[in-house]
């Protein structure tokens, strides 16, 4: 990589460790290809061994830049004020690394400023208004030599986190991912498409149909604070993945955790660690996770504040 290319890289990161919210220009997860930290020890990254399951992670800080650390990049982009040539930069990160790039969409600018209201955003998706939005990001897309994974408008079923679209009915999201797929088909020829709930019940709802779904996309955080105020208890990775996974096994699609993250004692970080790449006889379409290597973005509900994911803590930098 070029030394402008990892100025770029180095200036993104920047920004995404100082907590500075711009609008982006960049797509967000472009990992610190001359990160200091890829080879610091740490218990809180996933064992991984021979027996494993694909593991990947959304990794701005490039904790997992080693080749056998990671099979799949994890990258999040909006579909308006983005520089979409950059995922060039990604592509070619993952291509030397040997990895697939699975693009998180999300359909709306990262400012707040700028977003438009719930009902707007879908009016204007259904009435064609943005499909230059999908067209663009799935035209660059099918530049990239790098296998792809499309995760559109994800955690939809969650009705009470910061997602324009998770206040959709289960008709109007199915109607906008079915259009925004076959917009994306059109330029974008091999890419498999995942939908991706958070689990929760009711996600029938807004299953979109057989063919526009690759691959069912969940997502799973173990959090030991949360666990005891809400359970009493620690609860493994098994038995938070569970009632999403008997929800969505009967579509009969590969199952992806796509976004992984674990919080708590020694004791409990060691017991996920342990357990969340590891073949599970219960689970037979589970084939990947990915981990979200940062600190949470949002508050979560509850007054449980912001839980750090990642592998590595910033005092060790």
């Amino acid at each position: 990589m070029n030394r402008k290319s990892n100025a770029i890289i180095l200036s993104f990161v920047g920004l995404l460790l100082s907590g500075t919210v711009l609008a982006a220009t960049m797509p967000r997860g472009i990992p610190d290809a001359d990160s200091a930290t890829t080879a610091t020890l740490s218990q809180k990254r996933p064992v991984l061994t021979e027996h494993s399951i694909d593991f990947g992670a959304y990794d701005p800080h490039g904790d997992f830049s080693e080749p056998s650390q990671s099979k799949i990049e994890h990258l999040f982009l909006p579909w308006e004020d983005v520089d979409l040539a950059t995922l060039n930069l990604a592509d070619d990160y993952a291509r030397a690394r040997g990895r697939s790039l699975m693009i998180t969409i999300e359909p709306w600018s990262w400012s707040p400023e700028w977003r438009v209201s719930d009902h707007e955003l879908l009016r204007t998706i259904l009435s064609g208004e943005r499909d230059e939005n999908m067209a663009a990001v799935c035209s660059t897309a099918a530049t990239l030599k790098s296998p792809v994974i499309i995760r559109w408008g994800q955690e939809m079923d969650e009705t009470d986190n910061q997602f324009s679209w998770s206040h959709w009915r289960g008709e109007e999201f199915k109607a906008a991912y079915r259009r925004m797929v076959n917009v994306c088909r059109e330029h974008l020829k091999n890419a498999k498409f995942m939908w991706s709930p958070k689990g929760n019940r009711g996600l029938e709802a807004f299953y979109p149909g057989d063919d526009v779904v690759d691959i069912v996309g969940l997502s799973v955080f173990g959090y030991q604070d949360y666990d005891k105020g809400t359970t009493g208890r620690d609860q493994s990775f098994s038995e938070r993945l569970t009632p999403g996974y008997e929800r969505v096994k009967g579509y009969g699609k590969p199952i992806m955790v796509a976004e992984l993250g674990y919080e708590g004692d020694a004791s409990y970080v060691a017991s996920w660690a342990a357990s969340v790449a590891a073949p599970h006889a219960e689970f037979p379409a589970l084939t990947a996770v990915v981990y979200f290597n940062d600190r949470e973005i949002y508050e979560w509900p509850g007054g449980y504040g912001r839980p750090d994911w990642r592998v590595v803590r910033e005092t060790t930098n």
